[in-house]
């Protein structure tokens, strides 16, 4: 079992910057592949990125590469998002995941954290 608490979220204004942070207990977290997932009001969640346990192998979709980073700290059992360059279109609310092992579904998620991008 793993319990995620995101953190980091608020207002900020077009290509301003934000650092997400994924808190997550349990001794296991290093096992897990991490993801981030976004939702917009009317949109369904939306895949951002996603790290390996060892944190060597990192993706990104498409719409945030070369402005969002995925990275992760095994002894502080946090993962991290860092958001450069935002615009209003990434206004959402930031899940953070973990991913089962076995059956690659990503089973545990956090709260969530809102993110707000003004123009």
């Amino acid at each position: 079992q793993v319990q995620l608490v995101e953190s980091g979220g608020g207002l900020v204004q077009a290509g301003g910057s934000l650092r997400l942070s994924c808190a997550a207990s349990g001794r296991t977290f290093s096992t897990y592949t991490m993801g981030w997932f976004r939702q917009a009001p009317g949109k369904e969640r939306e895949f951002v990125a996603t790290i390996s346990w060892s944190g060597a192998s990192t993706y990104s979709a498409d719409s945030v590469k070369g402005r969002f980073t995925i990275s992760r700290d095994n002894a502080k059992n946090t993962v991290y998002l860092q958001m450069n360059s935002l615009k209003p279109e990434d206004t959402a609310v930031y899940y953070c995941a973990a991913q089962d092992g076995r059956s690659k579904r990503y089973v545990y998620w956090g709260q969530g954290t809102q993110v707000t991008v003004s123009s």
